[in-house]
């Protein structure tokens, strides 16, 4: 009797702490995500570290369950996924999903980064604008601080007024540099995906495209890309957006581990890049890339038309949503340095 009443015993506690165990493991919340670049990108790599740092910090509380990149949801359909609730979060480009919310192009147009837009109360706006406008939370804007050069394949043609000629150029382009392209450079662009530029350049589809100061080498461009036109402009809009439902079904403790690991993030990622932008740029001319310097009055003209024909940009498609132009002067304000 006293046996089977151990044994019984025994059993009853191995049951409970088995239910333990099966609830502390399902207490842990998980999140699916993509991205919207391959992986060889230092993009990505980035992303992947803050997912990394999340799943660390968020051990038995939250975990990203990264699915893929463009393979698995098209980088211009990731934003739409994301609002959709078909994936819960995306590191993308705002540009992306610029026509519903155009208060997106104060990143591309800043001349600070997240740190100096976190500090402002920059990012918190335009995160509140991202709830209102597209039923997403953005977590937070990595990778920031990153200009944009033009990259061509043969030797730019500079004219007599100092100022970039257009003539003979397939400029690729995307919903970044449209404004800037058409309105100051008066090109008629190309508009290609990234995934889609290697084979336009080996194919002569395009000759010249903008890119970012670095990671030209991780896409391979840099076998095509012979110049590099000086000074930069814009600035990086990547960033993490998570469906609203989502994010308000997490708890407390998810969200706050999510929340401080992007702060982290935002300020580790801006830090690092901008000396990997250094040191990329020696790189490429010590494997042959040349620079062409515009100079005087055209040099800084050549960033400020692209800032200026960027807000303009989203002044005007500001002006035709509801909310109108409520927030454009403190945007301009908590994301640039003026």
């Amino acid at each position: 009797m006293k046996q089977s009443f151990l044994k019984h015993t025994a059993m009853a506690i191995g049951l409970v702490s088995a239910l333990s165990v099966t609830s502390i493991a399902s207490a842990e919340e998980r999140i699916t995500a993509v991205h919207a670049f391959n992986t060889s990108l230092i993009y990505t790599r980035s992303f992947l570290e803050f997912v990394d740092k999340v799943n660390e910090r968020g051990e038995g509380v939250i975990e990203i369950d990264v699915r893929g990149g463009p393979e698995v949801i098209g980088l211009s359909e990731q934003p739409d996924a994301v609002r959709n609730g078909i994936v819960d979060m995306a590191y993308t480009a705002a540009s992306f999903y610029g026509g519903t919310v155009p208060e997106r192009d104060i990143m591309v147009a800043s001349n600070a980064n997240a740190i100096y837009a976190r500090e402002s109360g920059g990012i918190d706006l335009l995160n509140q604008i991202h709830q209102d406008k597209m039923g997403v939370y953005y977590l937070g804007w990595f990778d920031s601080g990153v200009s944009y050069n033009l990259y061509t394949v043969d030797e730019p043609t500079i004219g007599d007024d100092g100022r970039l000629s257009v003539d003979g150029l397939k400029l690729r382009s995307n919903p970044v540099y449209d404004a800037f392209f058409r309105d100051y450079l008066g090109a008629e662009p190309i508009s290609l995906p990234t995934t889609d530029v290697y084979a336009a350049l080996e194919r002569n589809v395009v000759n010249a495209t903008g890119w970012t100061e670095i990671g030209l080498a991780d896409l391979n461009w840099d076998r095509f890309l012979n110049y590099r036109i000086e000074p930069s402009f814009f600035s990086t809009d990547m960033g993490v957006i998570i469906n609203l439902d989502s994010w308000n079904a997490l708890s407390d403790e998810a969200k706050a581990i999510l929340q401080e690991v992007a702060i982290e993030h935002e300020r580790d990622s801006a830090l690092t890049l901008a000396e990997d932008a250094k040191t990329q740029r020696a790189e490429m001319i010590d494997n042959g890339m040349q620079i062409v310097d515009l100079q005087g009055d055209v040099r800084d003209q050549f960033s400020e038309s692209a800032r200026e024909a960027t807000w303009n940009r989203m002044r005007g498609l500001m002006e035709r949503h509801p909310m109108g132009l409520e927030h454009y002067d403190s945007l301009v304000e908590m994301f640039n340095e003026l």
